[in-house]
């Protein structure tokens, strides 16, 4: 019975004894409470009960959402930002010794970061500078949080809200844009086509043919959509020397 009872034991000693770690973790083991030199795993590991306690940490690639924080930019404009973190475990005793939880840790320093880094930014920067706000955010971060064993990878801006009343005058300010565009461009076309005519008004004036043949060509366009209206154009020449003759006669009447 004794034998029994002691085989016993040590059966459940060793199913105690023996854990898996898995490929992408580490276990950091206490042995009577002080840290053992070097992480175990992965695989197959041994642990003394009652005399080892082992913390399992990740070591893959996790993300971090910041909650959308009330920022105020350099030019005082007030938005909401929201961000994502990502970030890897790659020293996971520091990770377990330096930081009572490094995840909610990483996780109040990128909203004090992003508050503070924001507020230093104008407000046309945070639109379309985004991915050097980036970069700074991420630098910062990490060099924080590298003695807590934590590497930052990336840090993106997810969304960034706007109070009603300022998208109202950016959608202002843009169709001001497209109107200054549209104006310049017609403007642009204005003048190509005063340069075209001018140089069919050269070639007219040294081929005067011409001018006959484009109104005829004029007449056969009006034809074809069955119009029965005929224009007839006449030269200013000529109402200039009627013009002339009429003002003769009137001054011999005159006279």
């Amino acid at each position: 019975m004794p034998i029994l009872i002691l085989v016993v034991v040590v059966f459940f000693f060793l199913v105690s004894a023996i854990k898996v770690v898995t490929e992408y973790e580490r276990a950091v083991v206490f042995r009577l409470g002080r840290l053992l030199p070097h992480a175990k795993g992965p695989g197959v590991i041994l642990i003394i009960p009652i005399v080892d306690r082992f913390v399992r940490i990740s070591l893959r690639t996790d993300t971090l959402d910041v909650p959308p924080q009330d920022i105020i930019t350099r030019d005082n404009v007030t938005a909401r930002v929201a961000a994502v973190v990502y970030y890897q475990v790659m020293d996971p005793q520091r990770a377990v010794v330096q930081v009572v939880n490094y995840r909610f840790a990483t996780s109040q320093f990128a909203q004090t970061t992003l508050r503070s880094v924001l507020g230093e930014v104008e407000f046309d920067d945070l639109l379309s500078a985004r991915e050097k706000i980036n970069n700074r955010l991420q630098t910062i971060l990490d060099e924080r949080t590298e003695t807590w064993g934590i590497k930052v990878t990336n840090v993106e801006i997810k969304s960034v809200d706007l109070p009603e009343d300022l998208q109202r005058a950016i959608a202002r300010q843009a169709e001001a844009e497209r109107e200054k565009r549209a104006k310049i461009i017609h403007a642009e076309g204005e003048y190509e086509a005063s340069a075209k005519l001018a140089d069919a008004a050269g070639v007219i004036a040294k081929q005067p043919i011409a001018l006959q043949l484009r109104y005829l060509q004029t007449l056969a366009d009006i034809g074809v959509e069955k119009n029965t209206t005929v224009v007839f154009p006449v030269p200013l020449e000529m109402i200039d020397a009627l013009l002339d003759l009429r003002h003769r006669g009137q001054q011999k009447t005159e006279s």
